[in-house]
């Protein structure tokens, strides 16, 4: 499932550099995470970069974007060819 962020941001940009799909950018008033580019770091990481250094723990599944873990592995193949 791809991730989103929700209002609680602080627009710190935290996140933005870590992800490996280049998957977020700023919004207004809140950074955005771009679905069709996010993977949750499925082939790049363990865990979702983006969510272990957000200090306001905004970043959440966005449960408009429902995806396996084999969906996500695909689309991060794309992205990376």
């Amino acid at each position: 499932m791809a991730l989103m962020i929700n209002e609680d941001c602080t627009a710190c940009d935290a996140c933005r550099p870590v992800c490996p799909n280049e998957a977020i950018s700023a919004g207004d008033p809140v950074f955005v995470i771009d679905p069709l580019r996010c993977t949750e770091c499925v082939g790049a990481e363990d865990e979702p970069q983006c969510c272990l250094v957000c200090p306001a723990d905004c970043v959440v599944a966005n449960p408009e974007w429902p995806e396996s873990p084999n969906d996500l592995q695909a689309k991060y193949d794309q992205l990376h060819i």
